[in-house]
């Protein structure tokens, strides 16, 4: 093991912890190492949230996103980027197409923590519809909801 994924594992060890500034610092590292796409969509999580640089870092995993399309975690983070840069519809709907690509336990937490709600039983219709509403209410007693 390199000293890039060494620094990235310890950084990700971080951001599970929590520990955001320590994080920044290991993935600043890793990245100036091995500027590969997952360096820096952690990255990008850590400069958002520490520095509120929330263009630099929506530009960064987007970046990655498109290095590596297939890889959810690029989705994770942006979406953390867009929770810490307090756009939770976006950051949804980011963490949605994440678990398009795959399944991804952590998104799956996120978008638990956010508080997700089901699509409205008829999406055509605006969430606050009476209809949209009753039919909803229906269904839940009913238990098919």
């Amino acid at each position: 093991m390199n000293e890039s994924e060494k620094l990235f594992k310890k950084g990700v060890e971080a951001v599970k912890n929590q520990d955001s500034v320590s994080a920044l610092a290991f993935f600043e590292k890793a990245t100036e190492l091995d500027n590969i796409p997952k360096n820096r969509s952690y990255l990008a999580f850590c400069i958002a949230k520490e520095r509120g640089q929330f263009k630099k870092a929506i530009s960064l995993c987007e970046e990655a996103m498109r290095e590596e399309p297939g890889n959810s975690l690029h989705y994770l983070n942006l979406g953390r980027v867009y929770t810490a840069a307090d756009q939770k519809n976006e950051a949804m709907r980011i963490y949605r197409e994440g678990l398009k690509i795959e399944d991804n336990k952590q998104i799956e937490d996120e978008l638990r923590r956010l508080g997700v709600r089901k699509e409205p039983p008829l999406p055509y219709l605006k969430r606050d519809n009476p209809i949209n509403k009753y039919i909803g209410l229906i269904l839940s007693k009913l238990g098919m909801r």
